[in-house]
């Protein structure tokens, strides 16, 4: 999709029609967010939905919480309205007779969590009862037709909301397609799903609408995604099916996701098995095991998360890979942690408050992700998203960065980095640029830790005070932003493979940062990379 997008332009272009509101569990005014970073509040243990944990607000995006479990790690952070029933005010499991429970996967004793729980509420900022919305009712049965148009909670990257089509209609269940996917990220929910919302939902909301992505869209996707989500977990193996294929055979696409990459290539829908296509899809089948086929699974057939009733941010780890689009360089691609000073000179662009709200470090993560969350943070925490944005010019195969300035939003590629060198030099330039010299560093830096320490940062920006983002229209360049990770990083913002190209990667001597000057001199924690910048 070419140029800004707006839903006006794009529903004229496709001559769709959008889903009216009554056909979506969703409030018609959009509850208001007044949450906040670090609230308390009971939620649903999205892997095991009959315990009620404590959790974290750990991020914030138009009318959705980004929520951790205490006593989780932090790779399974998971999304919800803030008028979902699945969350609670503190204290309402034991009104209603029940028991905080610790989450799946506590990573202590058991014996410890009741001590746990007194330590964890003690002093915490409990999330009010007024700011919890009652959940609105679902529609009286299932109004959608095939071809509407809707936004869609992306459920690889379920901080991500992209336009999409209603791809089937089946009882009570849709097949939700992503508009310029190929069908590689469709999935199948109920009609009634909190994860699907009306056209233009985004713009009342504030929330960050990716733009369609670039691939050829097929009006009616042969497969959905091979997701492990889904909205009932008794429905995985039933309800995902394709047009009219075996239940049997889905099972094993669930099993080698591999199989929904080569069935995306295909268009036109196959009901037949698999094997009667082309040889890509051998390593769909579940019997060959030669030698030569060994590496190739182990790379691409992660094991599955498990089942849940909604979407919880998957682990990295187990999002599966395309590989028509990975390069193999990105599958060997290490890990890199940029400290940000919190304490150094903010330079006149940046809003010293908002540096303040941002984590103490981006990653460990893959190079390009790290520099993503970096650009990204610099952005969100300037005065102007304009001024910053101009200091920039567009690379290739790298992540998505947007800003929202003269009531658009814009988005831009970031170069392919694969080092920490590539990284420092890129912060190192901006940072030169907006006078705030010595914000980044590859160690850690001494300063006050009363603030979270490790919350991510990712796209979905969940700085409290994002006010202005986002009003009117939500507009942005027809790249699709959606892209894939290889490593675990042990933060979760998942990355999956809907970057259309990302086979390339710039010269290190490239400049990617505008502005005349040259890089003034690297800052003392960034002495030990002397040599290696030196030589870029």
């Amino acid at each position: 999709f070419s140029g800004h997008f707006t839903w006006e332009k794009y529903l004229k272009e496709t001559c769709a029609i959008p889903a009216p509101a009554h056909c979506f569990k969703q409030s018609y005014t959009p509850p208001a967010n007044e949450f906040k970073i670090s609230m308390k509040l009971e939620a649903q243990d999205p892997r095991n939905t009959t315990s009620t944990c404590i959790a974290t607000v750990v991020g914030l995006t138009g009318a959705r919480l980004r929520l951790r479990l205490d006593g989780s790690d932090n790779k399974n952070d998971f999304w919800r309205l803030v008028d979902s029933a699945e969350i609670q005010p503190i204290g309402n499991c034991e009104k209603n007779g029940g028991m905080l429970q610790p989450p799946l996967g506590f990573r202590l004793n058991a014996s410890s969590w009741p001590m746990f729980l007194l330590k964890t509420l003690n002093g915490a900022e409990m999330a009010p009862v007024r700011i919890f919305h009652k959940e609105p009712p679902s529609p009286s049965q299932n109004f959608f037709k095939t071809g509407m148009k809707l936004e869609a909670v992306d459920r690889k990257n379920p901080h991500f909301i992209c336009p999409a089509t209603i791809g089937e209609v089946r009882g009570s269940e849709v097949l939700i397609t992503f508009d310029g996917w190929r069908g590689a990220f469709d999935y199948w929910c109920r009609y009634d799903s909190r994860d699907i919302f009306p056209v233009g939902w985004c713009s009342l909301t504030g929330d960050n609408l990716q733009p369609p992505g670039t691939k050829v869209v097929i009006p009616k996707s042969p497969l959905p995604a091979s997701e492990v989500n889904s909205e009932k977990p008794s429905m995985h193996s039933s309800t995902k099916t394709g047009l009219g294929q075996q239940q049997g055979q889905r099972r094993r696409k669930t099993g080698k996701k591999r199989g929904r990459t080569t069935k995306a290539l295909i268009h036109h829908p196959m009901p037949t098995p698999s094997k009667s296509v082309e040889p890509l899809k051998f390593p769909r089948k579940r019997g060959p095991k030669p030698g030569s086929k060994r590496k190739p699974r182990t790379l691409l057939n992660p094991a599955p998360t498990s089942p849940t009733t909604s979407t919880p941010e998957p682990d990295t780890s187990t999002v599966p890979q395309d590989a028509a689009t990975v390069p193999s360089s990105a599958m060997q691609a290490p890990t890199v942690c940029i400290y940000l000073n919190k304490n150094g000179s903010t330079g006149p662009h940046l809003d010293k408050k908002k540096v303040q709200q941002l984590p103490d470090h981006f990653g460990p993560a893959r190079a390009s992700v790290v520099l993503q969350q970096a650009v990204q943070a610099c952005i969100d925490c300037a005065y102007h998203q304009k001024t910053v944005f101009s200091f920039l010019k567009q690379g290739h195969g790298g992540e998505v960065i947007s800003a929202v300035f003269d009531r658009e939003q814009h988005t831009l590629n970031l170069p392919a980095v694969n080092s920490i060198t590539y990284v420092l030099r890129f912060l190192e330039k901006l940072c030169h640029n907006l006078r705030s010299d010595n914000l980044f560093g590859n160690q850690p830096f001494t300063q006050n830790s009363h603030m979270q320490r490790s919350h991510e940062y990712d796209h979905d920006r969940y700085l409290p005070d994002r006010s202005s983002s986002l009003d009117g229209t939500l507009q942005g360049p027809g790249r699709g932003t959606k892209r894939y990770s290889q490593d675990f990083p042990p933060y979760s913002a998942p990355l999956s493979p809907k970057l259309p190209k990302n086979d390339r990667h710039p010269l290190e001597g490239e400049t990617f940062v505008l502005g005349d000057g040259l890089p003034g001199p690297l800052e003392p924690r960034l002495d030990p990379m002397d040599s290696a910048l030196n030589s870029v």
